[in-house]
């Protein structure tokens, strides 16, 4: 049986620092993941693309809110009623599974629409067992997927949660960001953090977590206007679309082709404002690596959508091992969040603009941050002859640059750390290695993904000149190191 390429990925991942099981001393703990030293880089830098275009582009407004919040926060979001998924337990030997996602692998049947009750049914009638010991499966149930805690002692004691997403942040904030926003519509709130999903069986590694990190953007906009200002510069961006119409008629998987416009026009996609943050998201996801051809947008099935949506369209790309993998979603959440909050706080949430009074809707840009992650690594890795290597592109590889002297000796050390700390300076992020022969530098350098090694040698000392090695064509190139700034134009040099 052929390797998997995950398991590739997971043996470089822990040799070279990428990523590994947390708690790992312990026998690990499902569903939560350490980023070792290579693969905090590669995560920030995903991350500080995603802040460039949402916060420096759109002009966002940044907000940072804690991971534990009130529980009357959840009763107003609908997390405590609606934030679950069908569990059954066997009674034999007391293991836990989704339901849902064990009758659609046992009885290859889609099961979105599926409620508890129907999936007790399937069970009985199937004969359903228990994958891991053949005893037979309890009633079906919902578990709700939130953490639960307590902070404060004794009579003041209240019930929190760890938050299931980072959006509640912006809604109960939102009286004070529409002070800072100038009480001006649209504006959008950036939110960056961590989540936390009590998921009932996390399987496929880094795809499903129970700690995980989050980008979302909440757009508040007068819901008689959702158009965008600046929808003319993405209108001819192509979006691989697949319909709920076409799922149902099982057409193309990967969906049909059109420009941003011709969508809003056709009416696939239902307002200009969601198509702009949905040609934004697939903006994002090409800037850090992943190529059209990989991804599709999908609309979400009405019995897949959440409760806080009318309308929700996924971006997903393709995983060698795991199918279509969902990594941002951009949903029309209507009023939902500001009305609930309004309701449950009894605190009038809406503005007056032009005279009219109103709850302003909210257009979401959801982003998960660890499967783009683990995909990024999954669609860059290459195996060329004897060479195994992640071909990142330069704003997201984990170093810009690695510094080497040729040998360990005749003050070429010492030089290459000169050279080094000019780099660091400059604001290049460079890597500093000298053990080992060349080769073996080369070897280690792009199995992390660096772009460019930097080699200093005795001609260096001679002429101030370096050699400059290519990752992906590993050609080389002799060039100056402060003469025009040589050096670091091949460094900054786009992809």
């Amino acid at each position: 049986m052929a390797e998997r390429k995950y398991d590739k990925i997971s043996a470089i991942a822990r040799r070279r620092g990428f990523f590994w099981p947390s708690s790992e001393l312990y026998g690990g703990l499902a569903g939560f993941y350490d980023y070792g030293p290579i693969g905090a880089l590669l995560k920030q830098n995903i991350e500080k693309v995603w802040k460039k275009i949402f916060i420096a582009q759109e002009g966002m407004l940044l907000l940072d809110t804690p991971n534990v919040m009130a529980d009357s926060v959840f009763q107003a979001s609908g997390h405590l009623e609606h934030f679950a998924d069908p569990l059954v337990t066997c009674t034999d030997c007391n293991t836990n599974f989704r339901a849902d996602k064990l009758v659609e692998e046992k009885l290859k049947i889609k099961t979105e629409a599926m409620g508890v009750d129907e999936l007790n049914g399937a069970i009985i009638a199937n004969g359903v067992a228990c994958p891991k010991c053949k005893g037979k499966l309890g009633e079906v149930y919902k578990f709700n997927l939130m953490f639960g805690t307590e902070v404060g002692p004794g009579e003041e004691k209240r019930i929190a949660y760890l938050r299931p997403e980072t959006a509640q942040g912006a809604f109960v904030s939102f009286e004070r960001l529409w002070e800072v926003a100038r009480k001006k519509l649209p504006f959008g709130a950036a939110l960056v953090g961590r989540s936390y999903r009590n998921e009932i069986s996390p399987r496929q590694g880094m795809i499903r977590l129970r700690e995980f990190s989050q980008a979302e953007a909440e757009v508040f906009f007068n819901p008689s206007d959702k158009k965008h200002p600046c929808f003319k510069e993405v209108e001819k961006e192509e979006l691989n679309l697949l319909t709920i119409e076409e799922q149902k008629k099982g057409k193309s998987e990967k969906g049909e082709k059109f420009t941003a416009k011709e969508a809003v026009h056709k009416k696939i996609i239902k307002s200009e404002l969601q198509a702009y943050y949905l040609t934004l998201a697939k903006q994002f996801f090409n800037r850090i690596g992943f190529p059209d051809s990989s991804m599709r947008c999908r609309q979400q099935l009405s019995e897949e959508r959440a409760h806080y949506s009318i309308d929700t369209w996924d971006i997903e790309i393709h995983s060698e091992d795991f199918g279509w993998i969902e990594v941002a979603a951009i949903a029309d959440r209507a009023d939902y969040d500001l009305k609930r909050h309004s309701e449950t706080a009894k605190k009038d949430l809406s503005v007056t603009i032009d005279g009219k009074k109103f709850l302003p809707h909210v257009m979401e840009a959801s982003f998960g941050i660890d499967r783009p992650f683990y995909l990024l690594l999954e669609h860059s890795l290459k195996a060329e002859g004897k060479r195994t290597l992640f071909k990142f592109k330069k704003k997201v590889a984990p170093f810009e640059a690695a510094v080497f002297p040729l040998v360990d000796k005749d003050k070429l050390p010492e030089k290459a750390l000169d050279i080094y700390n000019m780099l660091l300076e400059n604001n290049v992020m460079a890597q500093y290695d000298n053990s080992g022969n060349i080769g073996k530098m080369y070897a280690r350098a792009d199995e992390i993904g660096i772009p460019i090694c930097v080699t200093i040698d005795h001609q260096t000392l001679k002429d101030d000149t370096v050699t400059v090695r290519y990752r992906d064509t590993t050609k080389q190139k002799r060039v100056h190191v402060k003469k025009n700034y040589e050096i670091l134009h091949e460094i900054w040099e786009k992809d």
